[in-house]
């Protein structure tokens, strides 16, 4: 039966969109939606706050001064940040390896920088909710990568919280959140990563606000439930409620850790083409297939996977060739740290893939899918 993974403590495994060890436990999809049904409503999570309404958390986020990156606010609805054809994820919060050090190696210069979190504060968003935006040695990598000719995505969400996306309580608080986040990073790309409950309503009125401002790119990536399904239901309501505010998104299912039979290379495909089926029938009927496919993404977990599945070079290779003949939006992969062969044959970890490989090689794979 096809599984769907929850946080509970119970089993400890390598989060699939975060480099550190965390608590999970493997429940079928009926158990998972009646827990899900009990602690967040489907009903509750897609009703916005009311016309007005602020938290104790509101307007926490602040602004940030203009010294970090200066830019110009995007007036024209029109024109929309374009979204990197390749950002592999990279957990900045991890000292090794860094954003100028990868480019150099591999000639790759667009990444997804994980995760952008709430604060012990509530709505002020930091790096792994701990970690100033402003910090340094971030800010410093991103600097040098973009004298290269680089950029980044900022990702929020991932499989640890607190979601910023949970603990700003109005879309007025959430949109001004995500404007620090832009300010202080100069990027113009903002990446949700949804492996928890969200108030999808709320998180799309703050989407809309801000790319309707900036004209910022806005990709969600999103669990998948099996390889013929695609991704999971709460995923397609979210998709459903970003069409309803007029919020133009990039849909990356997360290519990792689902039910499969058969090869786990074509089941990896088969989920990407069972998303596409999804968004047209239940989100954007009236899009071409081509349009459809444009707004596609694929993120698979490279090497070794939390539910023993293994994402090995030969696979990359055929996701690259389904992006290419499909003509799709966007490749990323979890993650940049674990792109190496330092651990062939062990365990699921942080720092490496657990399969032989040389070192940068996926980047390497999948960097072509740009070219």
């Amino acid at each position: 039966m096809t599984t769907l993974r929850i946080p509970l403590p119970i089993e400890t495994v390598e989060n699939p969109m975060k480099s550190s060890t965390t608590t999970w436990a493997a429940i079928n999809t009926f158990a998972a939606v009646a827990v899900a049904a009990a602690l967040f409503p489907f009903s509750a999570l897609l009703t916005s706050a009311p016309a007005g309404a602020e938290s104790a958390t509101s307007g926490t986020a602040g602004s940030v001064a203009s010294d970090h990156f200066s830019w110009k606010h995007e007036q024209d609805p029109a024109a929309r940040a374009s979204t990197p054809r390749v950002a592999p994820y990279i957990d900045i919060t991890m000292d090794e390896p860094t954003l100028p050090e990868v480019a150099r190696a591999t000639g790759q210069k667009h990444f997804t920088l994980a995760f952008v979190l709430g604060s012990s504060a509530g709505c002020d968003p930091k790096w792994g909710g701990t970690i100033e935006l402003t910090e340094p040695r971030i800010i410093g990598q991103i600097r040098q990568l973009r004298a290269m000719g680089g950029d980044v995505v900022i990702a929020t969400g991932g499989a640890l919280g607190p979601y910023l996306e949970n603990v700003c309580g109005s879309s007025a608080a959430l949109a001004e959140a995500y404007r620090k986040i832009l300010d202080a990073t100069g990027s113009n790309h903002l990446d949700v990563d949804v492996e928890a409950a969200i108030p999808a309503n709320l998180v799309n009125q703050a989407l809309a606000t801000v790319q309707r401002e900036r004209g910022t790119s806005v990709s969600y990536t999103l669990r998948v439930q099996g390889q013929d399904f695609g991704v999971d239901p709460f995923s397609v309501q979210i998709l459903q409620s970003a069409a309803r505010h007029n919020v133009d998104v990039l849909v990356n299912p997360m290519l990792m850790n689902f039910g499969y039979t058969g090869d786990w290379g074509e089941a990896m495909v088969s989920a990407a083409k069972a998303t596409l089926r999804q968004m047209k029938n239940d989100v954007w009927p009236d899009k071409s297939d081509t349009e459809l496919r444009r707004i596609l993404g694929i993120t698979p977990m490279i090497g070794r996977n939390d539910s023993g599945m293994t994402t090995t070079q030969a696979h990359a290779r055929k996701l690259v060739s389904f992006a290419r003949s499909h003509d799709i939006g966007f490749i990323g992969f979890w993650s940049v740290g674990r792109d190496n062969g330092r651990c062939p044959g062990g365990g699921v970890s942080p720092t490496c893939s657990g399969i032989a490989q040389s070192e940068y090689e996926f980047t390497n794979i999948f960097k072509a899918f740009a070219n």
